[in-house]
């Protein structure tokens, strides 16, 4: 075995592109060490492949033009919400995405252009609505009535919209990231939806450009994004049809997710056969367009053996709820020992109090012990965008790595960060017991004696 690959060679369809393993027996990501990179920025943290990314963007928008003349390509920023990515999206021609107020200020401040933006949402909020509006968000992506009565309230000009449908389209994923189904949260029901955009035919402010649908994520066939063109394309003619993303990865070694060229090709010969010539078609990928370009690293803790043997981390569900929300069944190699057969099968865990805080069940290590660098691969999807203080944790840094080069993109937060928000609390005298204490209700006393 080469002293450049990965032990197995089927890891190198999981971690990203640009990674390597060195003379030193060493993952690298980028030309960067990840040894280095954890002496340098600690661990827990977020590493990302730019490169790699950047690659996977022009993948997906030279491909889609190629075969969709006019289609286009959005990155869904809430699978990666960092200043760098949305900087980067934007640099690379794609248009992106936002759910949400803060989502929208990162692409602001990454100097995304607005009219390139799409704001989705299942419940926007007034002051989301406004600040859309105002900066100049080019399509607002209609949830339900509600987002029409405030649109209404507020636009003094045209604004382009989308209608989000449901399609009742379930397709084969974990329930928690299937939403395309008749009961979802997301979206109209295809006749009220019908009923709406007959309503806002002609409307002073409202503008329907098209439809919009999405029906799920880290789906590992092309067959339902199938079903999914077909299923808009009944909603009659318009300038605009958006099929979401949705599009799966390779989690592990036992993934065969489809290509972005075969996703591309299923949904644009569809296209080709159900929608209008000349019509716009629309995709918005995020999982598939990040994921692979992400690690996470962590330092061992400790390593005991009761009735299976753990390998315990200084992270866990603080930096990677995927594994509890999705079941997400990750990758980890011991990035110190890259190139090294494993021999020991463990349950990777990390320090968060909970059972389900489990990394990996059942990975192969090679010879894991205290102090050696894990890499968890593939989880440059929803990894920081899911980050939480659990027990106190900080939220990890995100480091970019690009011919050797890095660049930190998040700095780690601090306790004077965490602490911040409870400033409030420092000028009250909680100890006070009997200032703040309650008077106890007499049922209670006497329910007590």
């Amino acid at each position: 075995m080469s002293e450049h690959e990965f032990y197995d060679a089927a890891l190198a369809e999981v971690f990203p592109v640009h990674s390597s393993v060195n003379l030193r027996g060493e993952l690298e990501i980028g030309g960067c060490s990840v040894v280095e990179l954890a002496r340098t920025f600690g661990t827990p943290a977020y590493v990302v492949d730019e490169e790699g990314l950047r690659e996977q963007m022009r993948r997906y928008r030279d491909g889609m033009s190629a075969r969709w003349p006019g289609g286009a390509v959005t990155f869904a920023s809430k699978s990666m919400p960092v200043l760098a990515t949305y900087a980067i999206a934007a640099s690379e021609g794609i248009g992106v995405d936002v759910a949400g107020a803060g989502e929208l200020i990162l692409a602001l401040e990454a100097g995304v252009p607005p009219e390139t933006m799409y704001l989705h949402g299942n419940a926007k909020s007034v002051e989301e609505l406004r600040l859309a509006v105002e900066c100049g968000v080019g399509t607002i992506v209609v949830d339900n009535l509600a987002d029409i009565e405030r649109l209404e309230r507020l636009l003094t000009r045209k604004q382009p919209v989308l209608i989000r449908v449901i399609p009742g389209i379930d397709p084969n994923t974990h329930r928690s990231v299937a939403t395309g189904g008749s009961d979802s949260k997301f979206g109209l029901p295809i006749e009220q939806a019908r009923a709406l955009i007959a309503r806002l035919e002609g409307h002073p402010t409202i503008e329907v450009e098209g439809v919009h649908l999405h029906i799920g994520s880290q789906i590992l066939d092309v067959e339902p994004f199938r079903r999914a063109v077909q299923a808009i394309a009944g909603f009659g003619t318009f300038r605009t049809y958006n099929i979401g993303g949705g599009l799966g990865v390779n989690y592990n070694v036992g993934h065969r997710a489809p290509t972005v060229e075969e996703y591309l090709d299923e949904i644009t010969a569809i296209a080709r056969e159900v929608l209008p010539a000349g019509s716009r078609l629309l995709i918005e990928p995020g999982r598939s367009l990040v994921a692979r370009s992400g690690i996470t690293i962590y330092e061992v803790n400790n390593v005991k053996t009761t009735g299976k043997t753990f390998v315990a981390v200084n992270g866990g569900l603080a930096d990677q709820m995927n594994v509890a929300l999705t079941d997400t069944t990750f990758s980890a190699v011991v990035a110190n020992r890259a190139g090294e057969q494993p021999n020991v099968t463990a349950q990777l865990v990390g320090r968060q109090c909970e059972s389900g805080d489990l990394l990996v069940d059942g990975a192969r290590l090679a010879d894991p012990a205290a102090g050696d660098i894990i890499a968890l691969g593939a989880t440059g999807a929803y990894g920081y965008t899911l980050a939480n203080n659990y027990n106190g944790a900080l939220k990890p840094p995100v480091v970019f790595c690009r011919d050797g080069d890095t660049r930190l993109a998040v700095r780690r937060e601090t306790y004077e960060d965490y602490l911040s928000t409870h400033t409030p609390a420092r000028s009250v005298p909680w100890a006070d017991a009997a200032r703040t204490a309650p008077e106890t209700p007499a049922r209670i006393v006497a329910w007590g004696a």
